[in-house]
């Protein structure tokens, strides 16, 4: 697959420069712009390389600890489900766990419940 770095590169200026920082909670679920990345590393898609985020942890108010989420069907025990994320089943990647600036939010989606943002915080502390 042939990847644009120089276009992604051209949005992540863009970013760069903005000045407002969107105010976010953990449990939150965030259009976030991720980019093109290396090899195996999780892509965002479409225009602007947006994907959905969960915001695991705040880190300051201009990073935080995210996990990518997936509407791919692919079970695996590093992709536990988060239920329905708009309108499709979603999994949560807790391989590509990374931290992000507050920059890159483009826009909240909504909440996980409680419950299950419990379970993926337990699931990535046993990775770690």
């Amino acid at each position: 697959m042939q990847k644009d770095f120089d276009q992604w590169n051209e949005i992540k200026k863009g970013l760069h420069d903005r000045d407002r920082v969107p105010f976010y909670h953990e449990r939150e679920i965030w259009w976030c712009a991720l980019g093109i990345n290396i090899g195996s590393e999780q892509d965002g898609s479409g225009e602007e390389s947006r994907r959905p985020v969960l915001i695991l942890k705040g880190l300051s108010a201009k990073t935080c600890l995210v996990v990518p989420l997936t509407t791919s069907s692919r079970k695996h025990s590093l992709r536990p489900s988060v239920g329905v994320v708009g309108d499709k089943e979603a999994r949560a990647l807790l391989s590509q766990l990374r931290v992000v600036d507050t920059k890159r939010l483009i826009s909240k989606v909504g909440y996980l419940k409680q419950v299950t943002f419990e379970f993926i915080r337990k699931a990535v502390k046993t990775m770690l």
